[in-house]
């Protein structure tokens, strides 16, 4: 069985492509960074300091910001942000130079669910 698949969302029916999927959004929150970043965008405007061209609400944190959170290097943080956005937890907005990220909230809510039912 297959679905149509809502922009911002993941396919999750029982196929091959969304197994493959769900594997890859599986693999994004086995680490303890990553899962750490998805709970600091839950409230970005209480997690990081203010920001001067985006709304923390609205586009999220600034890469920037997220780096020096994390404590590692830039390459080792856009890793794991790329990991993030590949397996469509966060979505990314570049803006004034700048990338911002936030919570895709509607494909959390799909990997809930698809964990709920195993």
């Amino acid at each position: 069985m297959t679905t149509s698949r809502r922009p911002g969302s993941l396919a999750i029916d029982a196929n091959p492509a969304s197994d493959k999927e769900f594997e890859r959004v599986l693999k994004a929150i086995a680490s303890t960074r990553r899962l750490q970043i998805l709970e600091w965008l839950k409230d970005p405007s209480s997690n990081f300091p203010e920001q001067i061209h985006g709304d923390p609400e609205l586009h999220g944190a600034c890469n920037q910001f997220i780096v020096e959170k994390l404590g590692v290097s830039q390459p080792a943080a856009s890793r794991h942000l790329k990991v993030l956005v590949d397996a469509g937890l966060i979505l990314a907005t570049p803006r004034k130079g700048w990338t911002y990220y936030r919570r895709n909230e509607r494909a959390i809510a799909d990997v809930v669910r698809r964990v709920a039912s195993i």
